[in-house]
């Protein structure tokens, strides 16, 4: 079954997490335990509907405060499908969660109160949506049935949605706009009654007719891992290059150069686990034997064929800081994406981007918890980096704080 990586997001109270527990019930997906909980805490609270909230707001701060801080992920599976649900916090203050939870998706959700329209957060949810350039975006109006489940209430809101993309330049994403209640479960696996003038899929049919786009037509790309020197009955001088293609395929026969020393050999064996293969795709986990022997180490990188970009030594990328403690432009952070890492400094802070108004451009020379900002990045050494537009995979990085130790940022090439 093909697996498909979720991530919800929304302001404080929009419902994420009853939304996950209500999606699960109602596919059957959750435990005789996980019920009996729900049921439990319901009648604890005195309410009418289950309360699902209790399956993902897992931590004691939360059930306390009824929120969600940290980021929940549920997996679990339908008939068809395998799911990753990343449950991310709604408060503003817990941005650096949210990118943290989006980071590895391939959709996400993004929940809207239909009594509060769009928000804040709901802005800058989007942006790093399409800061992350995830495939599909959903835009869940929640609580339907608190607004008389009206058709003028669901189409003020989308009119409101449909205005904030047109307002950002033109990007390949699918969107899609469902009039929900998680509460009562319309339109979420069933459809709704209450809203038949909505005439579109429900949330649970949009992911499961979610169509993930091949990887295969970028550059390949593959972080060396590890290297194995084998010597036994079964093999003799084995030495093979293992590691994961972030991007891109390969077949035995062809030639690949290893950066940085620009060192080029044919591919004689691909091999995964036990298996000899003719050709590995993105994805994959993989041990590439060489032609040639080459001196190769963890933290190089594989490719077909070398481009000018990849030997930048100046970067300008997009960063959302993660940190508590501001960005020092005097200071050298380790860079690392992959298994390769470096040293930079932040050599000059452009601007800042406010989510809720992509558009304009606010002048800073200081960066913050939870800012975004498009920055210049002078690197010690060539990280190898493509720009993240055109290949997600080895378009992003993250910094770390040489001195504690903390990742400080992630960042996305221009």
């Amino acid at each position: 079954m093909e697996l498909l990586k979720i991530n919800t997001a929304g302001s404080v109270d929009d419902g994420k997490s009853t939304l996950i527990g209500r999606f699960l019930y109602d596919n059957n997906a959750l435990t005789i335990e996980q019920e009996e909980l729900v049921r439990k805490k319901t009648k604890e609270k005195g309410l009418e509907d289950l309360d699902f909230s209790v399956i993902t707001d897992g931590l004691i701060a939360e059930r306390e405060q009824g929120i969600t801080i940290d980021v929940a992920h549920i997996y679990f599976s339908s008939a068809v499908r395998k799911f990753i649900i990343a449950d991310s916090p709604g408060h503003i203050e817990y941005t650096r969660n949210m990118v943290t939870g989006a980071s590895n998706s391939d959709l996400s959700i993004i929940l809207i109160d239909a009594r509060k329209g769009l928000l804040e957060q709901t802005h800058r949810h989007y942006f790093i949506s399409r800061l992350l350039r995830l495939q599909s975006v959903v835009f869940c109006i929640n609580k339907m049935d608190l607004v008389d489940y009206s058709e003028d209430v669901y189409l003020k809101i989308a009119s409101d949605i449909d205005k904030m993309i047109r307002q950002l330049e033109p990007l390949e994403q699918e969107i899609a706009i469902i009039p929900i209640s998680s509460l009562k479960g319309d339109n979420v696996v069933h459809f709704s009654k209450q809203m038949d003038w909505y005439k579109g899929e429900t949330l649970s049919t949009v992911l499961h007719g979610f169509n993930k786009k091949e990887e295969d037509t970028r550059p390949f790309r593959m972080d060396v891992q590890q290297v194995y020197h084998v010597q036994n009955e079964n093999f003799v001088d084995y030495r093979a290059y293992a590691g994961r293609i972030s991007s891109g395929s390969v077949k035995v026969g062809e030639t690949l150069t290893i950066l940085p020393s620009g060192k080029a050999s044919e591919v004689v064996e691909v091999r995964k686990f036990t298996n000899t293969l003719d050709e590995a795709h993105t994805g994959d986990s993989i041990q590439v034997r060489l032609k040639d022997d080459i001196d190769i180490s963890r933290g190089m990188l594989f490719v077909k064929e070398t481009q000018e970009h990849l030997f930048a030594k100046e970067l300008k990328a997009r960063l959302v800081w993660l940190d508590e403690k501001a960005a020092n432009t005097s200071a050298k952070y380790h860079i690392q994406t992959g298994s390769r890492t470096g040293v930079c400094k932040i050599q000059e802070i452009e601007y800042l981007i406010q989510p809720e108004n992509p558009l304009e451009h606010v002048a800073s020379h200081e960066l913050k918890l939870n800012d975004i900002a498009l920055v210049q990045l002078k690197l010690a050494n060539p990280m190898y980096l493509d720009a993240f537009a055109t290949n997600k995979a080895n378009g992003a990085f993250i910094l770390i704080d040489a001195q504690t130790n903390n990742t400080v940022a992630v960042g996305f090439v221009q």
